[in-house]
């Protein structure tokens, strides 16, 4: 596909503090993007902002606000002037068994990953019908292929799928084209704070080559500018997941057969397992629910 030139385009990142969200702002900015950072953490977001390479704003905004993202995409453009590119990475996650899950933060994530990223979609589509722009999702592994442990992390991410699918169709009419992005293991926040708890650490280890990998976030982030420029409907983060497309229908019942055997080796240890948030993301998001400034 064509290649867009990214100098003097206007990019919307949502979870930009930290990970693939600062990382990605940092890419942008270097290829000529001016960049508008969403968040929940307004020092982290300033901190990304003062060190991008060309002109950039933050906006401190929970996600599933949809009267604050609604403001946010009005201040935006009124500071740029239009908004080519959005790219809905804002996400949290959590883990452990799903019966004795905390069920605010199983909630949380679905809030955050699903109706954040519809929220956002919502706010921004009307300049990106003006522009003729992009909408990238950023979705998971998880979407393809389930996993015991991650309920809501692989419910949300197949929500946000099917979403941003049903969504291509309705909005290509009118200029607007929408991509999913899919991620392995990579290392962030996220990823670092779920390899904490011993358990989860040693049932991501006993997945089968290459997805018990963590991969760099450089390269990932890489591919993900790459996907931007030319616009693409899919785009993945590491090479081996495009060839999961073929295979995914499968995948249910293997995980259902093979999932069973390794609960059943981890059974007497699934009690100590969090089922908070994880990482640094998660924690500023759950001082946000309770009301504390991060």
């Amino acid at each position: 596909m064509t290649k867009v030139s990214l100098e003097g385009q206007v990019a919307v990142v949502t979870g930009a503090a930290r990970g693939v969200g600062e990382l990605l702002a940092r890419k942008l900015s270097a290829r000529g993007a001016k960049v508008a950072l969403v968040g929940l953490e307004p020092d982290a977001l300033k901190q990304v902002s003062d060190r991008l390479h060309g002109e950039s704003g933050f906006w401190h905004a929970d996600v599933t606000d949809h009267e604050t993202m609604a403001q946010v995409a009005t201040e935006v453009k009124e500071r740029f002037g239009k908004v080519d590119i959005v790219v809905a990475n804002a996400g949290v996650a959590n883990g452990g068994p799903f019966v004795e899950s905390d069920p605010v933060a199983w909630r949380r994530v679905i809030e955050v990953n699903l109706i954040g990223s519809a929220v956002t979609a919502r706010a921004f589509l009307p300049v990106l019908m003006e522009s003729r722009g992009y909408l990238l999702q950023i979705a998971s592994l998880a979407a393809i292929t389930p996993a015991p442990m991650m309920t809501a992390y692989c419910a949300s991410k197949s929500g946000v799928e099917a979403y941003a699918h049903s969504l291509r169709a309705e909005v290509g009419h009118k200029g607007v084209r929408v991509g999913v992005g899919y991620l392995s293991w990579t290392d962030t926040d996220m990823v670092r704070g779920a390899d904490q708890d011993e358990v989860m650490r040693e049932l991501r280890q006993r997945l089968p080559w290459p997805s018990n990998k963590t991969y760099p976030l450089g390269p990932a982030v890489d591919r993900i500018v790459a996907g931007i420029e030319r616009r693409s409907g899919h785009v993945y983060a590491q090479w081996w997941l495009r060839g999961m497309q073929g295979v995914r229908g499968y995948l249910p019942g293997i995980i259902g057969a093979v999932g069973q055997r390794e609960m059943r080796r981890f059974e007497p240890r699934l009690k100590g397992v969090s089922t908070g948030l994880v990482g640094a993301g998660g924690a500023a998001d759950e001082q946000r629910q309770q009301g504390i400034s991060p």
